[in-house]
This record gives C-alpha cells, structure tokens and sequence, in this order.
C-alpha cells in the first residue's frame, strides 16, 4: 500500500489468486482502521495545498502520471493478467489505455464562466474541488477503472484514497507506488484489504465524495451511506445491455461483431452485449452463427498468446454464471454450445449460446457478466422493445440495421447511452453513465470533469 506517499505494510496479510491456475500466488496488506485514518486524513492533509496549485502544475502532474505508467506498463499488465486472468495482450492495452487517459484529461480545463455583467454587478461562477474522494474500483477493469476515477478527481484539485477490489489488488498496488512517486504527499494513497474495507471508506468523515463503478448492491450500500453526511457520489453499476437486431439485418455480416462485443474481457465488462432480440424467422440462424463464433474461440490461460477468452474472476463469479444458464435450462432454453465449467483447474467457462429463452428467466432479467449469449426470439418490433426496456437495468443498449431506422429505434431505448451498429465504444471525450439501477452521474470527458467540482458563485457590487 501506499498512504500518504510512503509504502505501508501491515501485520495481516490478503492472499492473491489467479483465476487460471486456481492458486494463491501473492500477499498483499488488508489494511488496518489506523492505517485508513492515515490515509484519508493524508489526503486531508495536502487537499489545501493541491487544490490551490496552478491548473498548469495540476496538468503537468497528470503528463508525469500517464508518463510513469506508461514506463511500468510491462509489469503492471503482468500481474493484471495473473490476477484477472484475461488475455496478457489486452492487460498490456487497458494499462496503455490508462495512461493515455491521463493524458486526454489534463487537456480539459475548467474555467471561470461569466454569468452576469452589469454597471453595478458582476456575478462569476467557478468550478471548485470537493474534497478528498474515495475512489472505489472493480476487478474486471481495474487499472482502466481506477485512472477514470483518479484523473479528472486530481485536475479538478481533489485527492483521492484508491481501493481496488479484493480479487484484483495486486496491479493496482504497484500503479498506485508509481504514481506516488511523481506527485506529493498525501494526494494519492493506495490502501487494500476485503469486503470491510470498502464501508468504512465510505464512513469515514473527512471523504467528500465517493465515485464507486460496481454491483447494485454495493451501490445501494454507498448511497445509504453517503446520504448521512450527504456525501457526493458518482455511481457506476450494473449493466444488462440489450442488443436488438430489426428486421432484414444481414446475419453473416454482424453475428461475428455481435459474439465479440458480448463475450469481450469473458463477458466480464459492465457494456457488453447481455441479450440478443432477433426476429424470430431469422433467430435460427443468428443462433447457429454465433455457435460458430463459440466453438471456434480459444478460452486458456491469459500468458498463452493463443488464448482469446481467459477465466472468469472467481470461482464465486463461474457459480453465478452457471447457476443462470442452468436455471433457464430449467425454464425449457436451450443450451446450443458451452453451458458448463470447463474441466481441469482455474475458473474457466467457455462461451455459451443459449436460445428459446422463456420470458422473464433470471438470464434476460439479470447481469450474468460472463461470456453467454442468450439468443431471444421476437415477432413484431414492439415487443422487441418492452423486452430490451423490460429490467431494473439502463446502461446501454444497441440496435443494428439501416441506419436511420436503427437510430430511429434506438431514441426508444432507456439507457444511457444506446449504440447504433456497434456496441460498447466508450471514449475519453464522451461521457458514460447508467439510468434507472445502473447508476448515478456520468464518467468521462468534460462532464465527468464536472462531477468532482462543487459550484461557487461570487456576486460582486461594484461601487461607483
């Protein structure tokens, strides 16, 4: 751990497992109640000074950051790989994505707006930090995750406490001792340990804001617990994104495209494909497709440079996927390729097609975040879409077909933000954020900029 820009050890330990090999490989500190004192009121500590430094300094800052994990990327990609277990190749592009994405923040600014000029008043607004910020990430995502949080929270003139998930800990540690290296004191702590951890962040008084990307229901837990200090939080959670297909869309073109962006990271990303609606007189050969595309995709281990798909993050996470496949067995689906743990050691599921799901089943109703495709028949566009609007979930959505009827169908999609012929494109310039249970607030960009920054108002009479 890092507090306060020192390492930090503690007396208890954190066992590491990497999902492809089901072995504990690793150690890492589960962070004491004093520890976590030291590091928020740390970055109590060098709040004044950080958030009154020139937004040059600030930008300058954040060049160094992205410039320091760009020269450790080898070795925080390694041990993402080990502990997430996806493909070494994609962890080596998530740790490049996240320290180009310090770069693409410090080109925003935040400037002083003007809102009234008169003889006798003048009346400016400014864009002021918050405060310390808790800045929870998850596992399938972390680095990547963790950097969209961090980013836009120190340009804004916040510091920030880091804590990675339990299950991925390890990556983000090592960032968070890099990243320490190039800014002061206090701004940047790095603090680990389990499921206690996180609450008590949260709680504790001196946080101003929490921005948290995971489950519903520890986002739940956040903003109950926020709204007792009336705490800021920006809240990225679940996603159950619906994928519909409008009639006449060539299959042979799209199945492909659709398998990939529903299986990507193992289907463990909060914007993958969950749920394919087809017209019924074409489900039988999207279903046959994309069998295809299952069967002839490589799930290994994340090190072998053949592997396309790795493990799943637990075997807790491998027990959720399996129990909703086997549940819409049950339901009468068919189970068309996958639809069982692969054998041997590590937490592997291959790509699994399910079709002739039943409505209302736990798969379309539920996220299953990992690599199956339930494939849903339906017979008029109405239908199609109460089913896709049809749960708790609203992050995104995509309709493929011609164009302008896809967007046509789309501006009918709740979500917060529906793709046309593609899906899961998510840019540093374009926010992103859930409606409904998915979340609270946006990421990204200009307006994600804004979520860590309090409006400040300054009337001014002029005297004559």
């Amino acid at each position: 751990m890092t507090i306060a820009g020192r390492s930090a050890r503690s007396p208890d330990r954190m066992p590491v497992e990497n999902p492809a090999t089901a072995e504990l490989f690793a150690e890492v500190p589960r962070c004491t109640a004093a520890q976590l004192d030291d590091a928020v009121l740390g970055a109590v500590a060098a709040f004044d000074r950080w958030s009154r430094s020139a937004a040059d300094s600030r930008r300058a800052a954040l060049l160094a950051c992205g410039s320091a994990l760009a020269r450790a990327g080898d070795e925080v990609a390694e041990l993402l790989t080990a502990e997430q277990g996806k493909p070494l190749r994609q962890a080596r592009a998530e740790v490049a994505l996240a320290a180009d994405w310090f770069g693409h923040t410090a080109e925003l600014s935040l400037p002083r707006q003007e809102l009234v000029t008169e003889e006798a008043v003048e009346v400016t607004m400014d864009r002021t930090p918050v405060g310390p910020v808790a800045a929870i990430a998850p596992s399938n995502y972390p680095i990547i995750l963790a950097v969209t949080k961090i980013a836009p929270a120190l340009l804004a003139g916040n510091t920030v406490v880091l804590k990675p998930s339990p299950v991925t800990p390890l990556a983000s540690l090592r960032m968070g001792q890099v990243l320490a290296e190039v800014l002061p004191p206090g701004v940047l702590s790095t603090v680990s340990g389990d499921g206690d951890l996180g609450p008590a962040l949260v709680a504790h008084p001196a946080i101003r804001m929490v921005s948290f990307t995971g489950s519903i229901r520890s986002g739940q837990a956040i903003a109950r617990c926020a709204a007792d200090s009336f705490k800021r939080v920006v809240l990225e959670l679940g996603g159950n994104d619906p994928c519909v297909l409008l009639p006449g869309t060539q299959i042979d073109r799209v199945a492909g495209e659709i398998f990939r962006r529903a299986t990507v990271n193992s289907g463990q990303f909060c914007a993958a494909i969950k749920r394919v609606y087809v017209p019924a007189g074409q489900a039988a050969e999207l279903t046959e497709a994309l069998r295809a595309e299952a069967e002839a995709a490589i799930v290994g281990d994340g090190r072998d440079p053949r592997t396309d798909l790795g493990p799943l993050v637990s075997q807790a996470q491998l027990a959720h996927v399996h129990g909703l496949v086997e549940s819409a067995a049950r339901a009468g689906a068919r189970v068309v390729t996958g639809g069982a743990a692969l054998p041997g050691v590590g937490h592997f599921y291959p790509p699994t097609v399910v079709s002739d799901l039943p409505p209302g089943t736990d798969l379309e109703q539920d996220e299953q975040f990992g690599p199956v495709v339930p494939v849903i028949g339906y017979d008029d566009l109405d239908e199609a879409l109460a089913r896709a609007n049809g749960t708790r979930f609203a992050l995104g959505g995509s309709v493929w077909g011609e164009p302008a009827a896809a967007r046509d169908f789309a501006a009918r999609l709740e979500c917060g933000t529906a793709w046309v012929n593609t899906h899961g494109d998510l840019r540093h310039d374009v926010p992103f954020g859930g409606l409904r249970e998915s979340g609270r607030g946006v990421e990204y960009g200009h307006w994600g900029l804004l979520e860590y920054t309090n409006i400040k108002i300054t009337h001014t009479a002029r005297r004559p």
